[in-house]
């Protein structure tokens, strides 16, 4: 069984916190979350192939990734503001398909005992109908497929 996905957006806010535990430090979460490699592993929905196609990691950096199923393509993009590795990283998050619509989220990493780790983002989208959409079009189900995949991916590294 894995850890719970918490998605906490209060209707009529346009932000959610995020949270979610995982078996393994937090140094192997931040890793999968910089290295591009184990980032398309895991982001996103199960059936999902993800192609990175851009992907500067670090300050003022940047990346861009494109998801393939069998419904069609899907692209998103960003910009990395700030990294502290293993411990911080804000960016912004653009659903091509929706473009000029970008959030910012701020994704905390924190050690917990026995080599455990909690992974806490706070998303700002630019409207509360913006956050909607996010939530009626699968953020849930996209967010809890992928950590579910990183779950396993994180289980073979140990």
């Amino acid at each position: 069984m894995s850890n719970p996905l918490v998605i906490d957006a209060v209707p009529g806010t346009s932000y959610a916190d995020i949270t979610r535990e995982f078996e393994a430090p937090v140094e192997a979460l931040f890793r999968a979350h910089a290295d591009p490699a184990l980032f398309a592993q895991w982001i996103g929905p199960g059936e999902e192939r993800t192609e990175i196609t851009h992907w500067d990691f670090r300050t003022g950096g940047g990346y861009r990734f494109v998801q393939r199923d069998g419904s069609g393509e899907y692209a998103f993009r960003g910009v990395f503001h700030t990294v502290r590795e293993n411990e911080l990283i804000i960016q912004t998050f653009e659903f091509e398909g929706w473009p000029d619509e970008v959030s910012m989220d701020v994704i905390r990493f924190e050690s917990l005992p026995g080599g455990r780790s909690r992974l806490a983002d706070h998303s700002v989208f630019p409207t509360v109908e913006v956050l909607e959409n996010m939530v009626a079009e699968g953020m849930e189900r996209g967010m809890r497929e992928g950590y579910e995949k990183l779950d396993a991916m994180l289980a073979q590294a140990v």
